[in-house]
C-alpha cells in the first residue's frame, strides 16, 4: 500500500509541475519560439520531469511548489471556506428564485388555463379528424350538416350543441 501511495504522490507532483509548465508555455511560446532548439529543449524538459532517474518533477515540487503552498496554507483554506459559503448561498438564492418562478408559472397556468385544455379537446370533432387524415374538402364554415354523428330533430334543427353531440356520439359509437 505504501508503494501505491508513493507512486500516487510521484504522479501528483508530476501533474502539478506539468500543469504549471503548460501554463507558462502558453506565454513563453509567443516570445521564445524563434529561439534555436526551443522545441527540442521543451521535449527534453518534459523527459527530465518524467524520468525516474532524475526525478525532475519531485525536485521542482519539493523545492518550489511545496514551500509556497505551505506558506499560503491558511490563506488557501480561508478562500476555500469562503467559496464554499458563497456557493451554498448562491445555490439557496437561485433555488428559491427557481421555485418561485415555477410556482408562479403553475398558478398562472392553473388560473388562466382551466378551461383552455377542455376547449382545446372539444375543438376536435370526428369531422375535423377525418379532414386531417385527408378524406375530403376542408370543413364547412357554417353550422355542421346533419350526418351520421349528428342526428336532426323533428323540425330539421340540430338536436344538440356541438360539444354535447360529440360526447353523445363518442359514447354511442365504438
Amino acid at each position: 500500500m505504501d508503494h501505491l501511495q508513493a507512486g500516487g504522490v510521484k504522479w501528483m507532483m508530476y501533474w502539478i509541475i506539468f500543469a504549471l509548465f503548460t501554463t507558462a508555455e502558453t506565454f513563453t511560446d509567443i516570445f521564445l519560439c524563434w529561439f534555436p532548439f526551443y522545441y527540442e529543449l521543451k521535449i527534453a524538459f518534459v523527459a527530465w520531469l518524467l524520468s525516474p532517474y532524475t526525478k525532475g518533477s519531485s525536485l521542482l515540487y519539493r523545492k518550489f511548489v511545496h514551500p509556497t503552498l505551505s506558506s499560503k496554507e491558511k490563506e488557501i483554506d480561508d478562500c476555500l471556506v469562503q467559496a464554499k459559503d458563497r456557493s451554498y448561498d448562491a445555490l439557496v438564492h437561485f433555488g428559491k428564485r427557481g421555485l418561485n418562478v415555477a410556482a408562479t408559472a403553475a398558478v398562472m397556468a392553473a388560473s388562466k388555463g382551466q378551461g383552455a385544455l377542455s376547449e382545446r379537446l372539444r375543438s376536435f370533432s370526428m369531422q375535423d379528424l377525418s379532414t386531417i387524415r385527408g378524406d375530403g374538402a376542408p370543413a364547412p364554415s357554417g353550422p355542421p350538416a346533419p350526418g351520421p354523428g349528428r342526428a336532426s330533430g323533428k323540425h330539421g334543427q340540430p338536436k344538440m350543441s356541438r360539444s354535447a353531440s360529440e360526447s353523445a356520439g363518442s359514447s354511442g359509437t365504438a
